[in-house]
C-alpha cells in the first residue's frame, strides 16, 4: 500500500472512530443537555449512516483501490435500507437481542423511512469529507 492510500486509509478509520464516538455520546447524553428529540433520534441515525460508509470504505479501500468513493456510497444505502428492511423480520431471539443495547444500535428496533432518509444524508455527509474523494478529484487550476 503506498503512503497516501495508507494515509487516506487511516484518515478513514479516524473518522470511523470520532463517528461512533460522536453517536454513543448523542445517544447516551443527547436528552440530559436538552437536545431535541429530532436532533437526538434522527442525528444518531445520520451518524449510523456515516459509520456504515466510513467501515466499507476502510474495509474496501484496504482491498481494492478500483473501488470509488461513489461505488462505496452506492454499497452503503443499499447496506443501511436491507439493515432498515430487517428491521421488518422478527424472531423471539432477535427481539429479544433488539432489546439489548448493541442490538438498538445496531439493527434498532423499529422500521421507519425517515431512518432511510437520515442514512442517506449521512452517507452524503461521509462521502463529501471522505479524504480518497477528496484526493481524487482532478486539480483545478
Amino acid at each position: 500500500m503506498s503512503g497516501t492510500i495508507q494515509g487516506r486509509q487511516l484518515q478513514r478509520l479516524a473518522a470511523l472512530f470520532l463517528i461512533i464516538i460522536s453517536g454513543l455520546l448523542l445517544r447516551r447524553f443527547g436528552y440530559s443537555v436538552d437536545l431535541p428529540f429530532v436532533v437526538v433520534k434522527y442525528g444518531g441515525s445520520l451518524l449510523w449512516g456515516s459509520m456504515v460508509y466510513f467501515l466499507l470504505a476502510f474495509a474496501i479501500g484496504g482491498l481494492s483501490t478500483r473501488i470509488r468513493p461513489t461505488g462505496i456510497a452506492t454499497i452503503a444505502l443499499v447496506v443501511a435500507i436491507c439493515v432498515e428492511l430487517f428491521r421488518l423480520y422478527h424472531t423471539p431471539w432477535l427481539d429479544a437481542f433488539r432489546l439489548t443495547t448493541a442490538g438498538a444500535l445496531l439493527l434498532g428496533r423499529v422500521f421507519s423511512l425517515w431512518n432511510i432518509v437520515a442514512y442517506a444524508f449521512g452517507i452524503a455527509a461521509a462521502y463529501a469529507l471522505d479524504p480518497a474523494r477528496r484526493h481524487s478529484s482532478p486539480s483545478r487550476p
